[in-house]
């Protein structure tokens, strides 16, 4: 073996031993592994679970009926031997393939001219691309980067959006495979930060990349292919809308359109089909699953699950408001505001506000909007106003308040049971009502509330952490395939 082999091989061994690390890190693997059920108030621990009556507990958890399973996965499922094979059998990108893809723009995102008679899902463009994290290949994944057309608020008017299919190469066909579309606690307004460039080896630093390392390691242990939009054009350097609800939730419904119907993933037009949501992608999720009945119908969306997404903004702005997560929720306006341009958010800034707004509109979330904890928002704007109370505002957020219409699906909501936590920053409550306005309209819903108490976070930290990402959920997706 020549000298350049030799480093070659170390280096792929010693890239694969920190892509195994990273996936570890991301299921915070410091708690054991032993069961234990799921506790009074209706939160799920370690190995627990719903229970198979339908009972609700006094928090208002419950089943929706019939059996549930809610529970924290073990780590053998998370490393389960779909993941351990695909990380044996990937490669370390070159100096040249890493540094690439860190710094260049790729040509794939400039936008072909729409003549408007576009149809909702219609694919633009389709390349098959390597999946990479932390400059890692792993095997035995196809990869697509593609664009699609996709609809403003109106949920008429043509836009265009980006986004990634990833589908395990497992045995089974892919036109036998089931789909999750499933968006990331993505919250970042700048450009070439989300999910098309984070798992093509950009933006490796992402918050939102690292918390779905566990779900995707699960889903693709299971076979399921994942569809995840970047919620617009990854490429488009003006600030992304990811916060607008209805628009979010049409680029993943078209997300899902494009990627059954471009040949060269070998989907099903047919496939079952789950909806997965967290923080800011559970918002998009939860305005797909309202409208799917109505805007996409003939896609078979058998469940959605949303989890710690905003309900309502308004009162997301106020409970956030002085927070750790003062940032994320000023970079939640600046998020609404490109498809709410009457917000004009500048005239109401004073001068550090704008300044703050300035870098936020092109950045990423991560490290970017954790440099505002605790602040409080009122200073960043003109006269001291709370932006929560702002009249301009309040028909932003009336537009963006989740429970309108009842999905079709059935509905897996796990928030917070309670805001006893530096990471509750979504008001417990709101789910709760979410859940019931859901429930009035029609749909069977499950809500399930994570314990997320700093109690459980020093006494049993792989189960609070995977509760925040959402891990507990997936054998619930399969449950409700099977049916």
């Amino acid at each position: 073996m020549t000298v350049n082999a030799t480093r070659g091989h170390r280096l792929s061994a010693a890239t694969r031993v920190l892509s195994y690390a990273a996936v570890a890190t991301a299921a915070i693997m410091v708690a054991p592994v032993g069961a234990s059920a799921q506790s009074a108030d209706g939160s799920s621990s370690a190995g627990g679970s719903l229970s198979a009556d339908g009972s609700s507990s006094a928090d208002g958890s419950s089943s929706g009926g019939g059996q549930s399973d809610v529970r924290t996965p073990r780590l053998d499922e998370v490393f389960n031997g779909f993941v351990v094979g695909a990380l044996d059998a990937g490669t370390a990108a070159s100096r040249v393939e890493s540094f690439k893809a860190l710094t260049s723009r790729d040509s794939f995102y400039d936008e072909p001219p729409l003549t408007g008679a576009e149809r909702p899902g219609t694919v633009l463009k389709i390349k098959p691309v390597d999946m990479m994290f932390l400059g890692y290949k792993p095997g035995r994944i196809d990869a697509y980067k593609m664009m699609y057309v996709t609809t403003g608020l109106d949920g008429t008017t043509p836009e265009v959006s980006t986004g990634i299919v990833m589908i395990p190469v497992d045995g089974t066909p892919a036109a036998e495979k089931k789909v999750i579309s499933y968006q990331e606690a993505n919250d970042s307004v700048g450009a070439y930060c989300h999910p098309s460039t984070q798992w093509t080896g950009g933006n490796p630093l992402d918050g939102a990349a690292w918390s779905a390392l566990g779900p995707l390691a699960l889903m693709f242990g299971k076979g399921y292919a994942v569809v995840i939009s970047d919620v617009g054009n990854d490429g488009d350097p003006d600030p992304h809308g990811v916060f607008a609800g209805k628009y979010a939730g049409h680029a993943q419904l078209d997300a899902i359109r494009a990627a059954v119907s471009a040949p060269s993933t070998g989907l099903s037009a047919h496939a079952p089909i789950s909806l997965f949501g967290i923080a800011g992608g559970g918002v998009g999720a939860g305005f797909a699953a309202e409208a799917q009945a109505q805007y996409a119908p003939e896609l078979d969306i058998r469940s959605t699950v949303l989890e710690g997404m905003v309900v309502n903004t308004r009162n997301f702005m106020r409970t956030a408001d002085g927070s750790i997560g003062s940032g994320f929720a000023f970079a939640t306006l600046l998020g609404l505001e490109p498809k709410y341009p009457e917000m004009r958010i500048d005239e109401k800034l004073n001068p550090v506000g704008n300044a703050l707004a300035h870098v936020y509109r092109t950045q990423c979330q991560t490290p970017a909007y954790f440099t505002a904890p605790f602040v409080p928002l009122e200073t960043l704007f003109v006269g001291g106003q709370n932006p929560a109370d702002i009249p301009a505002f309040q028909h932003v957020y009336d537009d963006n308040l989740l429970g309108t219409e009842a999905p079709k699906s059935k509905v897996l909501i796990t928030s917070c049971a309670k805001d006893d936590s530096p990471m509750s920053l979504v008001p417990a409550k709101d789910s709760r009502e979410l859940a019931d306005k859901y429930r009035a309209g029609g749909t069977d819903v499950t809500y399930a509330p994570s314990d997320c108490s700093m109690v459980r976070m020093l006494t049993d930290l792989y189960g609070w952490g995977t509760d925040l990402f959402g891990m507990q959920t997936i054998d619930w997706i399969e449950q409700n395939f099977a049916e």
